[in-house]
């Protein structure tokens, strides 16, 4: 049987680490952990205190975290390409929320222009969406 150095140690949880990440994304933070652990295999006969190689994996580990933010595209809010049209089923309030139907789907709904009220089983146009409220303009203002 072959002992387990720490080296050999490292190594396992490395590709372990970085097999996880293709079995479940972590949006390659498991891969960061593990390339943590290549480098600390490495490391390994130079620092032979198995607690000091926990604490090396440790720092590396938090870099390659914190750094993955310069390479992992930031989420954008999803914005429409162009407006399409949707129908109040309650009264939009000047500045306050209602709900249209859009694609099928009742969504909470704001009007863009905060002075404007609008009356249900209303056309709107959806100008834009921010998580689940969708911002919209009554279909009258727009075409004219």
């Amino acid at each position: 049987m072959l002992p387990i150095t720490p080296a050999l140690f490292w190594l396992i949880v490395g590709t372990a680490l970085c097999l996880m990440e293709l079995l479940i994304p972590t949006a390659f933070v498991e891969s960061t952990l593990g390339i943590s652990a290549f480098i600390v295999a490495l490391l390994s006969p130079l620092v032979p205190q198995f607690s000091l190689q926990v604490g090396i994996w440790m720092v590396f580990s938090l870099i390659f975290i914190f750094s993955l933010r310069y390479f992992v595209p930031k989420r954008t809010p999803y914005i429409l390409a162009e407006a399409t049209e949707a129908r109040t089923l309650t009264e939009i309030l000047p500045g306050e929320v209602g709900r249209v139907l859009y694609e099928g789907n009742s969504w909470q709904a704001r009007c863009e222009d905060e002075t404007v009220a609008i009356a249900p089983n209303q056309m709107v146009m959806v100008v834009r969406r921010r998580g689940n409220t969708l911002f919209v303009m009554p279909e009258n203002a727009i075409q004219s």
